[in-house]
């Protein structure tokens, strides 16, 4: 019985050296394992650690990618906002307010779930979803751009459009002013003058309104040139050789030269046939002012009115211009029989010898004698006796060099008062002329 039982212990101990052993050799195999796979993390630490990271970095690029998304998307909620307040939109609005709110709880959840560990994304999804999101969003900034800026475009448009309408409405009035400046209404303030009160402001005043009918009937013969292909640059030299012009739109001022120069030429003489005291010569001036050329050739066709009238058109109009111009010197015949052509070419040199010629009779009115004077060219500038036709200040030139170009309007002494003459000015290195 006792070796029985000897026996059963030798084999419980045998039984639980063996587990024993199993456990050991266990723990050992597994100690091995452990220890194979520490060193294996740390061979591949330093032989293939990007690999191992790649996931993390590919995890913070898409979260990177997701915020940039978010920020883009608020943005271009944001352009849409400040869009819609001007016009006023209140749903585009409201819907801008709510597409920044949500965004901004969007990049909230993130960051919480960030914070706590518990964010689960699919790097190569969230960074495909993340640049369509901000691929949306500059489409749509780029849209309410084009809607800013179309916008702008239409502004601009309408604002042309109102000074269009602006300049026609100012182009229209002074139309109407120069017609009514040109007519003997303009005139109606001198309809109460008598001779008594006569005063060199009124030849003045008249005088510009003798200018405006050269001015008129100057471009007229520009324009009549330029249909029958003139050289204009070639006639300016044979008005005024060698001049000198700041700008090529004041070669005009050379043709409104040739006419004042010729227009006035003698004005300030008496008729030598008639002697008109200052009442008849006021008398004349009240009575023409009022009338249109054809009236007073009508009415007298040899008046020193018409001797004067054919005189000038024989000079200012030449017989080749004549033909160049019309094809033919009807007009010309016309006028030398004491005729009066009806074009619109003679008509308005006539109403610029008719203002002339009454000038004329204003001039004689006064009881002190009336000289016309022009000024030589290069001469000095003087304020005095001149005043610019240009509107260029003079103070931004070297008023040692500036020089009279030509005249283009002769100037006028009433008694001791004078009315300047205008000049076209020029800078010129040559001493003035004495």
């Amino acid at each position: 019985m006792e070796t029985m039982k000897a026996k059963s212990a030798l084999n419980n101990r045998s039984k639980k050296l063996a587990k024993t052993f199993q456990k050991v050799r266990s723990a050992t195999n597994n100690g091995i394992c452990m220890l194979n796979s520490h060193l294996k993390v740390k061979e591949d630490l330093f032989t293939h650690s990007k690999p191992k990271n790649r996931p993390v970095m590919e995890a913070d690029q898409a979260l990177i990618a997701r915020l940039f998304a978010g920020v883009t998307t608020i943005k271009a909620a944001y352009a849409d906002l400040q869009m819609a307040q001007h016009p006023y939109n209140n749903d585009s609005i409201q819907a801008a307010d709510q597409a920044v709110v949500d965004e901004l709880r969007a990049i909230s959840d993130l960051k919480r779930k960030f914070f706590k560990k518990d964010l689960h994304l699919s790097p190569q999804v969230t960074i495909m979803l993340a640049e369509i999101q901000e691929q949306q969003s500059l489409m749509k900034t780029y849209q309410i751009t084009i809607k800013r800026l179309q916008a702008d475009l239409d502004a601009k448009d309408a604002t042309i459009s109102n000074l269009k309408k602006h300049l026609n409405d100012c182009v229209s009035f002074n139309k109407t002013l120069h017609k009514k400046l040109n007519s003997s209404g303009a005139l109606s303030l001198l309809d109460t003058l008598t001779l008594s009160a006569l005063s060199p402001t009124h030849f003045l005043h008249f005088l510009h309104h003798t200018l405006r009918s050269v001015r008129t009937f100057s471009n007229l013969i520009i324009t009549e040139m330029e249909s029958a292909h003139w050289d204009l640059e070639a006639a300016v030299k044979f008005i005024h050789p060698n001049a000198l012009f700041a700008n090529p739109t004041h070669k005009p001022f050379a043709f409104e030269s040739f006419l004042c120069i010729t227009m006035f030429e003698s004005f300030a003489l008496h008729d030598p046939h008639i002697k008109h005291s200052q009442a008849q010569n006021f008398d004349n001036f009240k009575r023409l002012k009022s009338l249109n050329p054809k009236q007073c050739l009508t009415q007298d066709p040899n008046s020193s009115f018409s001797k004067f009238l054919k005189s000038k058109y024989l000079q200012v109009v030449h017989a080749k211009m004549e033909c160049s111009l019309f094809g033919n010197l009807n007009q010309r015949k016309l006028v030398n029989s004491g005729g009066y052509p009806d074009s619109a070419f003679f008509v308005a040199f006539a109403e610029m010898a008719k203002r002339v010629w009454t000038l004329h009779c204003l001039a004689m009115s006064f009881r002190h004698d009336v000289t016309v004077f022009q000024v030589k060219k290069n001469s000095r500038f003087s304020e005095v006796y001149m005043e610019s036709v240009t509107e260029e200040p003079l103070s931004d030139s070297n008023s040692a060099e500036l020089r009279v170009g030509f005249t283009v309007v002769p100037g006028f002494k009433i008694g001791k008062t004078v009315i300047q003459s205008q000049v076209y000015l020029s800078l010129l290195g040559s001493p003035a002329s004495s």
